[in-house]
């Protein structure tokens, strides 16, 4: 994959990314990336010295780190889902050996953390109209977003100031590469009997991703391939019929977003829906959820078996076939999925 430095200079970059921000003043860094061919990571990367000092070290101990941040906004992305949390990093549990630690972040900030495709972070502060912001942002090799933790106004900025100076890379201007991800190999055809009698016994939802390495098998080809009895295609945007019962219904949700770094889950009541063009937004105080309705390619049902008995979701696919979202209704383990959220599904 060429770098943006193989493309641009550092310098020319930096003044087309200028020339960007003087013609379209609300353009978010990510997209302007796109438009001048170059990743988010390599852009923000020509700020290094100025707004942004790029930091190193053992990113599972940085996230131990964080509890001492006070109240912060996690934000967790994808090409076509943003999910954003304000919060508390409460409770979190390390697991494994470096570089293939993951985490559990668990609290009013959930996270499912995988570390081995962390490769850069950096700490960003910028002057904006409404104050200075202060943020903490990771990304993988490719130099696409993992995670951004972005402090608020009771946060602890001397926390703050003392994890910059603790991780803070020795050589700050090392030129940084990007490496594109090897696409995976997938079966062509699988022995559907054997796959169908394992995703029939399965005891809890996590053995799914165990079954989909066992038969080497895409995620969106397995709810394709299987019988209609556990997983069906849907309108591709019945996310908006999700949210609007559960709004209007105060019925407690799932949803899961991620990336390749990382998964962040929102768990409980959505109250504010609101579609902005081909946004499809939950607005509320502490959680907001932005949806590129246009990157939906399909949509399917996906009953997975448990031994609280049937657990169902509503799965979003883009074009690529990547998992852009996931809807649950709220369950915890020994406890089946409501009623409610059953009738809800069967109603897609």
């Amino acid at each position: 994959m060429e770098t943006a430095l193989q493309k641009f200079t550092l310098e020319t970059l930096k003044q087309a990314w200028n020339a960007l921000k003087d013609e379209q003043p609300q353009l978010r860094i990510r997209d302007a990336a796109a438009k001048l061919g170059v990743s988010e990571m390599e852009l923000l990367a020509t700020t290094i010295g100025e707004s942004t000092t790029r930091l190193e070290g053992n990113w599972a101990e940085f996230i131990l780190g964080c509890k001492k941040l006070g109240k912060v906004m996690a934000l967790t992305r994808n090409d076509g889902c943003v999910l954003e949390h304000k919060g508390n990093f409460q409770k979190i549990d390390i697991q494994g050996q470096e570089p293939y630690q993951v985490a559990t972040v668990i609290g009013p900030i959930e996270l499912r953390v995988f570390f081995n495709a962390w490769k850069y972070g950096f700490a960003v502060i910028n002057e904006t109209p409404r104050g200075t912001m202060r943020s903490f942002q990771f990304f993988d090799k490719a130099g696409e977003a993992i995670l951004k933790i972005y402090l608020q106004e009771k946060s602890n900025v001397e926390v703050f100031d003392e994890m910059v100076n603790q991780y803070q890379a020795a050589n700050q201007f090392e030129e940084l590469h990007t490496e594109a991800f090897a696409t995976p190999e997938y079966a062509k055809e699988i022995d559907m009997e054997a796959f169908t009698h394992d995703w029939e016994n399965m005891k809890d939802t996590h053995e799914f991703f165990r079954m989909l390495r066992k038969y080497k098998i895409h995620r969106l080809d397995a709810v394709k391939w299987i019988n209609d009895k556990w997983a069906y295609e849907v309108n591709r945007l019945s996310a908006r019929k999700i949210l609007e019962v559960a709004s209007s219904e105060k019925m407690p949700i799932m949803i899961f977003a991620g990336n390749k770094g990382n998964i962040q889950i929102h768990q409980g009541k959505v109250r504010t829906i609101r579609q902005m063009g081909n946004w499809l937004n939950v607005l509320d105080p502490d959680f907001n959820m932005h949806l590129n309705e246009d990157l939906i390619d399909s949509a399917f049902v996906v009953h997975k078996q448990t031994e609280d008995g049937i657990v169902s979701s509503l799965e979003l696919f883009d074009q690529k076939g990547e998992m852009i979202a996931q809807f649950f209704g709220l369950r915890k383990p020994g406890i089946p999925q409501s009623d409610a959220w059953k009738n809800l599904i069967d109603s897609l």
